[in-house]
């Protein structure tokens, strides 16, 4: 691609909406959304024809004529000989280097396999064209990867006379395919979301290449951190560039001399390869195009920048969500930015980590964090807080379970790449049992809960790479998973997609779904106790009451109040059935009763206030 068009300020100005300090409310549907997050290589392998090849890797070189893409069904730690051959380290020798060839036909076959579950809006990591499995290294932002659609020779050919001028830009067979996928989910009232990765493009992105090949001389020479140029007098290679934290394959892009925004040519593609995703035939109409966008390290891009394209955005299409990658406190961000929601590791994921699997926080100190952080959030901005719990930069959940008494769920060097203690295997069923709870917890609080693509199909693994193993569908047969990495040893785990979990996270997404209460009421903390804890959601005057005991015994949880207090009726426990769990338990001691809840070890319990039809002796007639 040659680039020859370079937006002026002015121009550009012009192009935005001036955009204040403000954050927005997030778009309605959002306040009620259950989430659930796909890593397109790694979710489906819908057409075969289309798999990756060895030419099409980052480093092609790194790996022998003989590399193929990995079979889906393997166990995900036994090594081919293209890797061997290579070195003998899982991680060190060839991973990174595995293709598994999801594609978006993968996506559309299992669309109808993400309405059942329940959810009502889809997360996709990078779509765009990029060399990794991950695609955080763009080579284009304008175009779908060609290996995830259906002719990716085709597509690579089709582009070849681009420029940057978007007058230019066809429209792929791999762009085209997503765009009917978009449509697919939208047919089933499911929204798209996809990533945003501003600050950071690979090094084989269009605009890079141009730099490298004709340095001071390229139109777009100062788009990117370049700290020398190459020296035509000298037979070496002096070109250097800033690489994200210092890691090279992605370059990162430049800001204004003052730092306060994008470099206006960088500003000026980011708006146009906007426009072409949210309104791909360009008629003011959205609804061909994705609902909203995650963007990718959003603290590393200026402010000035993210306040002016989230007008953009919401000009483009107001019922649009704009979710910033934040992991700590995101409030005062948001408002500085005009995002609509963050990732909310900071109110949920970190202090639960803290509480049910590492227990480095008491059931106070847990309920305190969730409460007064959900609490710093505007009122309408709390529903549409993205609750994750795990993710493609995490452990899975039921592995950061296995490994609570490890800590650092949220830090790589906890995991079996640097350490020898962590277990690679299966959750056993205390460990299910306690995925469970935290799963009805996550869909009883505020914010919009987001599940992990495999995580309800009893997935494990530890952080990147073993959280991003191919995904566990039930019509097919796999390998059992009875190798480890790095010299550790484990028994065989068999590897299939668990109905009962399935299962048991269709109900608790459907509650959440047919309970306002639970998606837009207030928080409060009713008590807390040992490794348990209660929180009250009530919304115009109804209640209901979540209990959430994260011990291997069972808890009384005393209710506040002066005397007796009102009856609860359990209407979802995550572990036993309902019938199991008293509306009220009376605790005696030499100063009386004590009224409160009694939770099985493992367990959340959502209860409602009981009805008369609910406490009225069986068999009495009116």
């Amino acid at each position: 691609m040659t680039p020859h068009r370079l937006v002026p300020v002015a121009v550009l100005v012009a192009l935005l909406a001036v955009a204040t300090a403000a954050q927005p409310a997030p778009p309605a549907w959002a306040q009620d959304a259950v989430w659930y997050q796909i890593f397109p290589e790694r979710f489906a392998n819908g057409d075969p024809a289309n798999d990756p090849t060895r030419a099409s890797l980052e480093n092609p070189d790194a790996v022998g004529e003989d590399w193929a893409v990995t079979p889906w069904t393997a166990d995900w730690y036994a090594r081919a000989p293209w890797e061997t051959a290579r070195g003998p380290d899982f991680y060190d020798d060839g991973v990174f280097d595995r293709r598994l060839g999801g594609d978006l036909q993968g996506v559309i076959d299992r669309i109808p396999y993400l309405d059942s579950l329940g959810v009502t809006a889809v997360y996709f990591n990078p779509v765009f064209w990029a060399a990794s499995l991950h695609k955080y290294d763009a080579t284009s932002y304008h175009h779908i990867d060609p290996y995830f659609g259906p002719d990716p020779a085709g597509d690579v050919a089709m582009v070849a006379d681009e420029t940057a001028d978007p007058n230019t830009w066809v429209w792929t067979s791999a762009d085209r395919l997503f765009l009917d996928m978009v449509d697919a989910f939208h047919q089933r009232g499911i929204r798209v979301v996809i990533d945003g990765v501003f600050n950071h493009t690979g090094t084989r992105f269009w605009a890079f290449e141009d730099v490298r090949e004709r340095q001071q001389a390229s139109p777009v020479a100062d788009w990117y951190e370049v700290t020398a140029w190459d020296d035509p007098a000298t037979e070496a290679d002096e070109f250097d560039w800033n690489g994200w934290w210092g890691y090279k394959p992605l370059a990162v892009l430049a800001n204004t001399e003052d730092g306060t925004d994008l470099h206006p040519g960088v500003k000026a593609h980011v708006v146009d390869i906007t426009r072409r995703w949210m309104d791909p035939n360009g008629d003011g109409d959205p609804s061909d195009g994705v609902d909203g966008w995650r963007l990718d390290v959003a603290g590393e891009v200026p402010d000035g920048f993210w306040r002016d394209w989230n007008a953009l955005v919401a000009g483009l299409n107001p019922d649009a969500i704009t979710v910033a990658e934040e992991w700590g406190d995101a409030r005062d961000y948001l408002d500085r930015t005009g995002f609509h929601s963050t990732m909310n590791y900071h109110a949920l994921a970190i202090p639960l980590d803290a509480f049910a699997f590492d227990g480095r926080i008491d059931a106070t100190t847990f309920a305190d964090e969730v409460t007064s952080r959900f609490d710093a959030f505007p009122e309408a901005t709390r529903p549409a807080l993205m609750n994750i719990l795990a993710g493609h930069d995490t452990d899975r959940l039921a592995s950061m379970i296995v490994n609570g008494r490890l800590g650092g769920h949220f830090d790589r060097l906890a995991g079996p790449r640097d350490t020898t203690t962590y277990l690679v295997r299966a959750p056993n069923d205390d460990e299910r049992d306690l995925q469970r709870a935290v799963v009805l917890l996550q869909m009883a609080l505020p914010g919009a809960p987001l599940v992990y693509y495999g995580d309800e199909a009893g997935m494990w693994g530890a952080d990147d790479p073993d959280d991003r193993k191919p995904m566990v569908w039930p019509d097919l047969v796999y390998a059992d998973e009875s190798l480890a990495p790095r010299g550790l040893t484990r028994d065989p785990d068999p590897v299939a997609f668990d109905r009962d979990l399935f299962a048991f996270y269709r109900r608790a997404i459907a509650l959440r779904q047919s309970d306002a209460v639970l998606r837009r009421g207030t928080l409060q903390t009713l008590a807390a106790e040992g490794r348990a804890v209660a929180f009250g959601r009530t919304l115009d005057g109804d209640r209901r009451v979540v209990a959430f005991n994260a011990g291997d015994a069972s808890v009384f949880l005393p209710m506040p109040g002066e005397g007796v207090p009102e009856p609860l009726v359990p209407v979802s426990v995550s572990r036993d059935d309902a019938a199991r769990v008293a509306m009220l338990v009376a605790q005696f001691d030499d100063e009386g009763a004590t009224y409160g809840l009694r939770i099985p070890p493992r367990t959340t319990v959502v209860f409602r206030p009981a009805d008369p039809a609910d406490i009225r002796p069986r068999g009495l007639d009116e």
